[in-house]
């Protein structure tokens, strides 16, 4: 690797694999349809904004443009995207070359080397217009080689940290996050750390995709993210995180499981503002913004049932609790959570009362330098 570039592995925790009950893929609509909405502009913004410079680059008289998709899991919702990104790219080529050569598309399905590969490929459409590929490794470093990449996309991924910051852990630091398991915005230092760590994991991202992906290449970006001026602990899914908090507490004074455990657990997540983004991308210098728009997402304000919150957060973040406190405490901590939710659901999930998350949709094109 070059100067510069990320060197450490980050700790990284996998979504449940397989096609079982609990598995990401079984459990998985919410993001799902968060695709269905973002297609559109997604489809406008690659016709807007992708520019094929000439037929073909080789002797061949065959073209090949390369996709990778950072984060992808274990299926089906990258095929979803693959499927709508392919339909556009080829639909732009077809308009832009009218009598041109094949157009060949290779993807690139990444994520981390837990990931379930093995159920990613099994489920692989029958029929598909690319050839395949898994890459597996973290997305906040390099991972292919310089300008190979024509389009880049991130779904429902860049708002895990590659780590918890250290200060919010630390017991002797001002960030100290006691008594909370997520960044609510309520505790200035705390908020400051998890913010600090987003911009260093996003620049990370920006660098490393910088390199891979070609001048005038095109990089799409949905993530989860908060309306400007609103804290963390306002929103539906910031009240679900403090009352899993208050269970894991109430599991603590029980004697069910270890209150150091409890105090020393931090979501690595962080919901960003657009204005922040903004700020993280025109401040790294090596993209356009193309589009920055929030998702109108219907789901967003419909009341569900405890069990398809339960199986949802349960399939994102298993993997992340049973390295925390142990395979033994997995099943305890999910089936009290499920229990409590059940008595306190209309408290919890008040519609009327708390602010909702929003989804970022960013285009980025690469300049050229």
């Amino acid at each position: 690797m070059e100067n510069g570039e990320t060197k450490t592995v980050p700790k990284s925790w996998a979504m449940v694999g397989g096609d079982g009950p609990r598995s990401y893929a079984q459990n998985s609509s919410y993001q799902r349809g968060v695709l269905d909405v973002a297609n559109e502009l997604m489809n406008e913004g690659i016709k807007e904004t992708l520019a094929f410079k000439s037929p073909c680059s080789d002797s061949s008289n065959i073209c090949t443009f390369r996709i990778a998709d950072f984060g992808c899991s274990a299926g089906p919702n990258t095929f979803l995207a693959m499927e709508k990104i392919i339909e556009a790219v080829e639909q732009k080529y077809h308009a832009q070359f009218q009598n041109s050569p094949p157009l060949e598309l290779q993807v690139f399905f990444n994520d981390v080397t837990t990931n379930d590969f093995n159920t990613l490929f099994k489920t692989l459409p029958f029929y598909q217009k690319y050839f395949a590929a898994g890459v597996p490794g973290t997305f906040y470093g390099r991972l292919f080689p310089k300008s190979t990449l024509h389009l880049a996309c991130s779904s429902y991924s860049l708002h895990w940290l590659s780590k918890v910051p250290e200060e919010v852990v630390d017991t002797k630091s001002p960030a100290w996050n006691k008594g909370s398991i997520q960044c609510s915005g309520t505790a200035k230092e705390v908020a400051k750390a998890y913010s600090a760590q987003f911009k260093t994991d996003m620049d990370n991202f920006l660098n490393a995709r910088a390199q891979e992906i070609i001048g005038g290449g095109l990089m799409v970006i949905i993530i989860p993210g908060l309306p400007d001026g609103i804290l963390m602990s306002q929103t539906g899914a910031g009240i679900f995180n403090d009352f899993f908090g208050s269970c894991l507490i109430d599991m603590a004074k029980l004697g069910v499981i270890s209150e150091e455990k409890v105090d020393s657990f931090n979501l690595p997540l962080y919901y960003s503002s657009a204005k922040e983004l903004e700020e993280i991308i025109k401040n790294n210098g090596h993209f356009c913004i193309e589009r920055l728009n929030m998702l109108n997402y219907p789901m967003m304000k419909r009341k569900l049932d405890v069990q398809f919150h339960i199986s949802q957060f349960r399939a994102i973040f298993q993997g992340l609790v049973e390295a925390h406190f142990g395979r033994d405490d997995v099943d305890k901590i999910f089936e009290y959570l499920a229990k409590k939710l059940a008595e306190n659901y209309d408290s919890v999930f008040n519609v009327a009362k708390h602010q909702h998350v929003v989804e970022h949709f960013i285009l980025l094109k690469r300049n050229i330098n």
